[in-house]
C-alpha cells in the first residue's frame, strides 16, 4: 500500500513538471552570451536606467520588460521607459543590437522617444517578429519596404509619429497581420490595393494622414475586419459597394474626407455595425428604410455636414440602442414622426440642426436628453415635455426668441404648398370688396400723413432755428457779463434706466423668498461660495433635491440694475456654453435672487489645482488634454457671443473664475452681469445705458477698450497663458501687476522655436512630444491674442478653429512645403492660414505697462507640490477640423481681421 502511495505521488509530481515546464524554462537565466552582449549594447544606445535594466542582473531574470524562453530573448517591452540624464541629451533610433536577437517575437517601444528612421534590416534580420509597436516614438522617414518580409507579423503599430511617403504595397504580403495602425502621420499617396490580401485583418486605422484617391474596393472583402478608420484624409470618389460584405465590422469612420455619391444600399449588410461616422464629406442622395432596418446594433450615426436630401427613415427614430443621431448641416426635410418611442435611453443625443425640417414637434423627441433643432422651419408652440437641453434658434416657433422672420417662414411654407401658422396670430380674411376699400383708405391715409408730416417737419426746422438763435444770444450775453445765466446741471445726474423688454416666461421658475432661505440655510456662511462684484454666490439645495447656485443681489449695496440686464440677456440669448439659469426671485424690494444650475467642478481658478487629501498639501493639476478641452469650450462660448449674436456681445469679464465646469469639464461661461453689446454706430445700446457705460470708445482704467470684442480676445489670451504656465490668478490680475512676469514669459513663445516654451511650461504637466507641440501651439495663440494692437488680434471664431486642431498652428509654419500639402481649394496652408499669427507675433514684443484693469483681481501665486491628473473619459484629446474648409476661414490675414472688426 505504501509503495502505491509513493508511486502516485511521484507520478503527480512528474505531471506538474511537464505542465509547468515552459514557466520554468522562461525563468531560467540567459544562456546566450551573444544576446547578453546585445542587450547591454541596447541598454547603452538607448540610455536606459539601471532601475529597469540593472547592469549586474541577469536580463532574463530581473530586467523589466524582458521575456525569455530556454534562456533566449523572445520579447522586449520598453514602453514608457525613461532615459538617463545623459540619454535624454541626444535620443536616437539606435537599436542595431536587436539584429543579434534572432528569436525576438515582440518589440514594444510605444511612448519611448526614438527619433530616427526605421532601419531597412528590420524586415530582414527579425524574421520571427510577431509584434512591432512603435506608437508615439517620434519616428520619421518612410516605412521600409522590407517590413513586408516579416511573414509572422500579426500586430503593426506605427501611429502618432512623423512618417512620410507612401504606404508600401509590400505590406500586403503580411498574410498573418491582424492589426495595422498607421494613423496620425503625414503619409501621402493612395491606399494600396494589396491590403485586400490581409484576410486576417481585424483593425485597419489609416486616419489623420494625407491619403488621396479612392478607397480600394478589395477592403470590402476583409470579412474579419471589425474596426475601419480612414477619417481625416483627402479620399475621394464614392464609398465602395463591397463594404456591404464586412459582416464583422463594428466601427466605420470615413469622416472628414471628400467622398461623394450616395450611400450604397449594400451597407445594410453591416449587421454587426455599432458606429457609423460619415460626417464632413460631400455625400448626396436620400436615406432608405431598407438600408437601416437591418442595422439593429447601431448606436452612433454621424452624417453631419454632407448634402443628403429627403426625409429620415422612420426606422432610425425607433432604433432601441441609438445613442447619437447627428444629421446636421444637410438638406434633409419633412416632418417628425407623429409617434412616441417606447425606448427610454438616458443620454441619447439628437442633432438635426441646419436642415429643412418643418411642422410641429412630436413626442418622438422624448427619448433624447440633448436636442438641437436650430436653423430649421419648425412651427407652433414648444411642448413642455422636451428636455432641458434643447436649442430652438432660427425656427418659426411661437413665443420663442431668436426665430426667423414672418416673411422667411411664410415663403418657406408657401413654396411647399403649406400654410404657415403666422406665429399663432389670427390671419385677416376679408372679402375682395373690403380689401379694395381698405386699399383706397390706405391711399388717403398716406396722402394725409404726407401733408401732416411735411407740415411737422417745417415746424420742427423753425423751432430748431429759434432754439439755436436763442442759445447763441445767451452765450453772447454770458461772455460779455462774465456770469452764467440759468441753472447749472450737476455732472453726477444720469438719465434714468430705459425700460427693459424681458420675457419672464423664458427665464425658468419663479421662486418665493422663503424657498431661497430654505435652500441656503438662511444664507448661512457655510453656504457662501464667494463675494462677487454683482452679488454674493451661495450653494443651495431646492426642495426636490436639486443642487443650485443662488446669487443674492443686495440693491442697498449694488446701485445699478445689472441683475435686470442679466435677466434680459438670458431671455434673449440661449447657448449650451452659457451657465444655465434655472429661475429667479424678485419679490423683495431690496434683494433680488438669480438661481443657476450647480456645476460640480466649480470654476477654472479652483479646478486647475485641487487638493486630493484634506490632510495633505499636495495639489493635483489638470492634465493637458483637459486643459485644452476647457480652452476650446471657453472659446466656443465667446465665439457665440461675438459672432452668433446680433449685435455682437462683449463678455467684459473673461478670466478663470468666469469659466465654469461641469462634471465632465464641459465649459459654461458665467459672470454675465457685465455683458454689453459692441457698438458699431456710436449709439449706446440699452444694456450699455443701463450699466452707465460709455459708448464703444470706452477706455478701461489703464487705457484698453473694454466694450469691444477684441478686449475679450485679449483677456482670453491671459486665460490661455494661465493654462499653459499654471500660474494662478494671471487672468484676474491687471497687467500693471504682472508686467514683469509678462515681459519674461512672452519672449519664450516663438512660432519658430518649440523648445523655448519648456521654460514657461507648468512643471506639473506630463506631456509627450505631440502634447508638447499642442502646448506650444496654444502658447502661440495666446501671444497672438495679447497683441497690443486690437486690429491684429485674431477673431474668436478663428481662435476656435486653432484650438480644434492646434498642431496646424505650428506644423504648417515649420514643416516646409514638402510635409504638408495645400488644401483641396488650392490655397497654401503656410501662406494663407498662418499669416495672421506671424503678423500678430511680429507686432508683439513686450506689452506696454498701460493695460487693462479687471474687477476682483488677485495676485497670482505658484502652486505647491503637484501631481498630474488623468482625464480619462473627458475625451478632450480628439480634435475635429475639416480640411475642406477654405484656409482663410480658419485664420484671415491681418487686413481681413481689421475689416471684419469694423463691419
Amino acid at each position: 500500500m505504501v509503495y502505491k502511495i509513493h508511486f502516485v505521488f511521484w507520478l503527480f509530481l512528474l505531471l506538474l513538471l511537464l505542465l509547468f515546464e515552459p514557466t520554468f524554462q522562461q525563468g531560467s537565466p540567459s544562456s546566450s552570451t551573444v544576446e547578453r552582449v546585445a542587450l547591454l549594447e541596447l541598454r547603452s544606445s538607448l540610455g536606459l536606467r539601471s532601475k529597469e535594466w540593472p547592469i549586474k542582473g541577469d536580463p532574463c531574470l530581473v530586467w523589466k520588460g524582458i521575456k525569455c524562453q530556454n534562456g533566449r530573448v523572445t520579447e522586449i517591452n520598453i514602453a514608457g521607459f525613461r532615459r538617463t540624464r545623459i540619454g535624454k541629451q541626444n535620443p536616437q533610433f539606435a537599436v542595431d543590437a536587436l539584429a543579434n536577437l534572432t528569436l525576438l517575437q515582440s518589440f514594444n517601444a510605444s511612448e519611448f522617444l526614438l527619433p530616427g528612421v526605421i532601419p531597412e534590416w528590420f524586415g530582414l534580420r527579425l524574421g520571427l517578429l510577431r509584434v512591432l509597436d512603435l506608437r508615439s516614438c517620434s519616428v520619421f522617414g518612410s516605412i521600409p519596404l522590407s517590413i513586408g518580409s516579416l511573414n509572422n507579423l500579426t500586430d503593426l503599430y506605427l501611429s502618432d509619429n512623423n512618417l512620410t511617403g507612401t504606404i508600401p504595397s509590400s505590406l500586403g504580403q503580411l498574410l498573418s497581420l491582424s492589426l495595422l495602425d498607421l494613423s496620425r502621420n503625414t503619409l501621402t499617396g493612395m491606399i494600396p490595393s494589396s491590403l485586400a490580401s490581409l484576410v486576417h485583418l481585424s483593425l485597419l486605422d489609416l486616419s489623420s494622414n494625407y491619403l488621396a484617391g479612392s478607397i480600394p474596393p478589395g477592403v470590402g472583402s476583409l470579412s474579419k475586419l471589425r474596426y475601419l478608420n480612414l477619417s481625416r484624409n483627402s479620399l475621394s470618389s464614392s464609398i465602395p459597394t463591397q463594404f456591404g460584405g464586412l459582416v464583422s465590422l463594428v466601427h466605420l469612420d470615413l469622416s472628414v474626407n471628400s467622398l461623394s455619391g450616395s450611400l450604397p444600399s449594400e451597407l445594410r449588410g453591416l449587421t454587426s455595425l455599432r458606429n457609423m461616422v460619415l460626417g464632413s464629406n460631400t455625400l448626396v442622395g436620400s436615406l432608405t428604410y431598407d438600408m437601416f432596418h437591418t442595422l439593429t446594433q447601431l448606436q452612433y450615426l454621424d452624417l453631419k455636414d454632407n448634402s443628403f436630401t429627403g426625409s429620415i427613415p422612420g426606422g432610425l427614430w425607433s432604433m432601441p440602442g441609438l445613442q447619437l443621431l447627428d444629421v446636421s448641416g444637410n438638406n434633409f426635410t419633412g416632418t417628425l414622426p407623429n409617434s412616441s418611442s417606447s425606448s427610454n435611453i438616458t443620454g441619447a443625443v439628437l442633432n438635426i440642426s441646419k436642415n429643412l425640417f418643418y411642422g410641429r414637434l412630436t413626442p418622438i423627441l422624448k427619448r433624447f436628453s440633448v436636442v438641437d433643432l436650430s436653423e430649421n422651419y419648425f412651427e407652433g408652440k414648444v411642448p413642455e415635455y422636451l428636455p432641458a437641453n434643447v436649442s430652438f434658434v432660427s425656427n418659426c416657433f411661437t413665443n420663442v426668441s431668436r426665430q426667423r422672420t414672418l416673411a422667411v417662414c411664410t415663403s418657406f411654407y408657401s413654396a411647399r404648398g403649406l400654410t404657415f401658422d403666422n406665429f399663432g396670430f389670427p390671419k385677416a380674411t376679408q372679402p375682395r370688396q373690403a380689401e379694395a376699400l381698405k386699399k383706397k383708405s390706405n391711399r388717403k391715409a398716406i396722402i394725409l400723413g404726407s401733408v401732416i408730416g411735411g407740415t411737422s417737419l417745417i415746424l420742427l426746422i423753425v423751432l430748431l432755428m429759434f432754439i439755436f438763435l436763442r442759445r447763441r444770444a445767451r452765450s453772447t450775453t454770458t461772455q460779455r457779463g462774465g456770469g452764467v445765466v440759468g441753472p447749472v446741471l450737476s455732472e453726477d445726474i444720469t438719465e434714468p434706466s430705459p425700460g427693459l423688454l424681458i420675457d419672464f416666461a423664458s427665464l425658468g421658475e419663479t421662486f418665493k423668498y422663503q424657498q431661497m432661505l430654505q435652500a441656503t440655510n438662511d444664507f448661512s456662511d457655510l453656504n457662501l461660495i464667494k463675494h462677487g462684484h454683482s452679488g454674493d454666490l451661495f450653494h443651495g439645495v431646492l426642495q426636490n433635491g436639486v443642487r443650485v447656485v443662488i446669487k443674492r443681489v443686495d440693491l442697498r449695496v449694488i446701485k445699478n440694475d445689472a441683475y435686470l440686464v442679466e435677466l434680459e440677456f438670458f431671455s434673449k440669448v440661449s447657448s449650451v456654453r452659457l451657465v444655465p439659469l434655472i429661475g429667479h426671485c424678485l419679490e423683495n424690494e431690496d434683494e433680488k435672487f438669480l438661481v443657476y444650475k450647480y456645476l460640480q467642478n466649480g470654476d477654472l481658478s479652483a479646478s486647475l489645482f485641487k487638493k486630493i487629501k484634506t490632510d495633505d498639501d499636495t495639489l493635483q493639476s489638470l492634465d493637458w488634454i483637459t486643459r485644452l478641452k476647457i480652452a476650446l469650450g471657453a472659446s466656443e462660448g465667446l465665439c457665440f457671443l461675438h459672432h452668433d449674436c446680433s449685435p455682437p456681445l462683449v463678455h467684459r469679464d473673461v478670466q478663470a473664475s468666469s469659466i465654469l465646469l461641469d462634471d465632465k469639464f464641459e465649459v459654461r461661461l458665467g459672470s454675465l452681469s457685465n455683458v454689453c453689446s459692441q457698438e458699431g454706430d456710436g449709439q449706446p445700446s440699452r444694456i450699455t445705458k443701463l450699466l452707465k457705460l460709455p459708448q464703444s470708445s470706452e477706455q478701461g482704467a489703464l487705457g484698453l477698450q473694454t466694450a469691444v470684442c477684441t478686449y475679450d480676445v485679449y483677456c482670453f489670451g491671459k486665460v490661455l497663458l494661465e493654462l499653459v504656465t499654471g500660474k494662478l490668478g494671471i487672468s484676474a490680475s491687471p497687467d500693471a501687476e504682472i508686467k514683469e512676469w509678462l515681459d519674461q514669459t512672452l519672449p519664450c513663445i516663438s512660432i519658430n522655436n518649440k523648445e523655448l516654451v519648456m521654460k514657461i511650461l507648468d512643471p506639473s504637466l506630463i506631456v509627450d512630444e505631440d502634447l508638447l507641440e499642442e502646448v506650444w501651439a496654444v502658447a502661440v495663440v495666446a501671444k497672438s491674442c495679447l497683441n497690443p494692437k486690437p486690429s491684429r488680434r485674431p477673431l474668436m471664431k478663428y481662435i476656435v478653429k486653432a484650438l480644434e486642431n492646434p498642431l496646424k498652428v505650428v506644423r504648417e509654419e515649420n514643416s516646409g512645403s514638402g510635409r504638408f500639402r495645400s488644401t483641396s481649394i488650392g490655397s497654401s496652408w503656410n501662406a494663407a492660414l498662418f499669416g495672421s499669427w506671424r503678423q500678430s507675433l511680429s507686432d508683439l514684443t513686450v506689452l506696454p505697462s498701460a493695460s487693462m484693469s479687471k474687477v476682483g483681481g488677485s495676485s497670482f501665486k505658484r502652486s505647491g507640490t503637484m501631481g498630474s491628473q488623468g482625464s480619462g473619459q473627458n475625451g478632450g484629446g480628439e480634435h475635429s477640423s475639416s480640411r475642406r474648409q477654405h484656409s482663410k476661414e480658419i485664420f484671415p490675414e491681418p487686413t481681413d481681421v481689421e475689416r471684419l472688426e469694423n463691419e
